[in-house]
């Protein structure tokens, strides 16, 4: 068992602080400890269970063990924070990839009516997700089954004709492509991936009944990496139309995954403090709230309703009256672009300097400011972070966070901000200190460099699957991310010492530590 805990926390205190437990979807940094650590900071011990029972890209996670874990570790838990896939599949990827029949996922699902009748008053909170459809092989970053590579455009293709067939009809061009991509699709790697949706979607039907008998107190499901029409996005509409005789205050189905976690985590906690955060929401100029983001499939200010529903929160249209003030950088043009592209070198772009007034501006009157850093997905806007360091607003605002799809950004910085609030400065600074190093820092700078430098180290290893150079590719961004925070940000005894370590073995996230995480003490048995 893994358990965060405030720092100088004495075990033999007579009042104990009060328990949440936590299961995430898989062990990666921002799904696991770095979502734990902003709880455990308002003085919450948040019990996990050991990385040995989660989920990575290898080890699709062990789903009855985590039922055993959370049988023998429900007791004196003020909340549960649960992640469905996990005690259904073990993991996140594990849905995409498990050999389970139907029987026996409808089977885990179905043990949380025994659960809630052993623990008839515990708050439950559950996330599970609506299988992703990515465009790609490429994209789906080799989390799908081996032949995704070669026909995963062609399936997720095929699938937008389905959608869009359902919704609105097709063209006489666009039925003759889907009966063709029909034929070129194999038949049994389409009758694969469309059978384990399957499995997928009576468990997400399976959920909603469950809701529905009372043994959860609300249920999210994220659709994962999706489009405006795909898959994912036909899937959704179903279920949707399923479970809307319970209302969004008990059941919802949203865009994104990874920020589900943060958000049900704030929402245990608003809930135990019996708390309804206000949250007011300013966008930048142009599409602003009529951005469809990348990864996707409705706009932004759909999404971010949604979010703050989900947290506990409610939307306010007066920023004097909000509890957090949302500021969601977004290109003018409504457009996404990725980190990792040549415009985001820091170059002031259309609407850089204009949302950088606006934080200044809303900063300066005292708001509790947080920023969704969403014009560029899978990192920070370089040209955005220039402009807060050299207004000296990098730690004048309370949340941020730009790590990966626009929506994981936003719902997480929705989580997170809501919670500050209620912390010390020392605190809310560290967890700044956290996204500032990994979005900013590694995901749209360090990681690219590396990414070019990786041919220059010995062995075998690429982007992906870095192999026999994973530790020296660690070295190498260690040196770097120091170089970074020597060069941009305050000089914060906890940067003195920073580890970056690569636990799923490819470059695309990594596990950055500053000397902060000495304050969060694991105890395993």
């Amino acid at each position: 068992m893994v358990m965060f805990m405030p720092a100088g926390f004495a075990r033999h205190k007579e009042v104990k602080p009060d328990k949440i437990l936590f299961i995430p979807h898989d062990n990666r940094p921002i799904s696991d400890k770095q979502t734990a650590e902003v709880v455990q900071k308002l003085g919450y011990e948040v019990v996990v269970p050991p990385d040995n029972l989660l989920g990575n890209r290898e080890n699709l996670g062990n789903p009855d063990a985590l039922w055993t874990w959370i049988h023998a570790n429900a007791k004196d838990a003020k909340a549960a924070v649960i992640s469905s896939d996990s005690l259904v599949y073990g993991s996140l990827v594990g849905s995409r990839k498990h050999n389970y029949n139907k029987g026996e996922v409808l089977e885990r699902a179905s043990r949380f009516r025994q659960f809630r009748k052993e623990n008839p008053k515990l708050p439950l909170y559950v996330f599970g997700s609506i299988m992703r459809t990515p465009r790609s092989g490429e994209a789906s970053g080799h989390e799908e089954p081996k032949y995704y590579r070669s026909y995963g455009g062609d399936i997720f293709r095929y699938t937008v004709l389905s959608d869009k067939e359902e919704v609105e009809g097709l063209s006489r061009r666009e039925t003759k492509e889907k009966a063709f991509l029909q034929e070129l699709i194999p038949k049994k790697d389409l009758a694969d991936w469309l059978g384990r949706r399957g499995k997928n979607y009576a468990v997400n039907e399976e959920l909603i009944k469950l809701t529905r008998g009372n043994v959860f107190d609300y249920l999210v499901l994220g659709r994962d990496d999706n489009a405006p029409y795909c898959q994912t996005h036909m899937e959704s509409r179903h279920l949707s139309e399923s479970g809307k005789d319970l209302g969004k205050a008990r059941f919802q189905t949203m865009a994104g995954i990874d920020e589900m976690a943060m958000l049900l985590m704030a929402r245990a906690v608003n809930n135990l403090r019996r708390d309804v955060p206000f949250v007011y929401t300013r966008y930048n100029w142009g599409r602003g709230p009529n951005t469809v983001p990348a990864y996707s499939d409705e706009k932004i200010n759909i999404s971010i309703q949604d979010a703050i529903i989900a947290a506990g929160g409610m939307p306010v249209t007066s920023p004097a009256r909000a509890d957090l003030v949302l500021m969601v950088n977004t290109n003018p043009n409504g457009k996404t672009y990725e980190a990792n592209a040549r415009s985001n070198d820091g170059s002031e772009r259309e609407g850089t300097k204009y949302f950088a007034d606006l934080v200044s501006d809303y900063v300066g009157k005292g708001y509790p400011v947080g920023i969704a850093d969403i014009a560029f997905a899978n990192g920070a806007d370089n040209a955005l972070m220039e402009q807060l360091k050299k207004r000296k607003l990098l730690f004048k605002i309370r949340a941020y966070s730009g790590w990966n799809t626009p929506t994981n950004s936003s719902g997480f910085v929705i989580g997170e901000g809501m919670l500050v609030r209620n912390m010390k400065k020392d605190d809310v600074d560290a967890l700044l200190l956290t996204r500032y190093l990994d979005d900013w820092g590694y995901q749209a700078n360090v990681r690219n460099t590396i990414a070019r430098q990786l041919t220059w180290l010995r062995g075998e290893g690429v982007y992906g699957s870095l192999d026999a150079k994973r530790e020296a590719v660690s070295l190498r961004t260690q040196t770097m991310m120091k170089r970074f925070a020597t060069e941009n940000l305050p000089p914060f005894p906890s940067l003195e010492e920073i580890y970056v370590y690569f636990p799923w073995n490819r470059l695309f996230e990594s596990d950055v530590q500053h000397q902060v995480y000495k304050e969060i003490h694991f105890f395993k048995k």
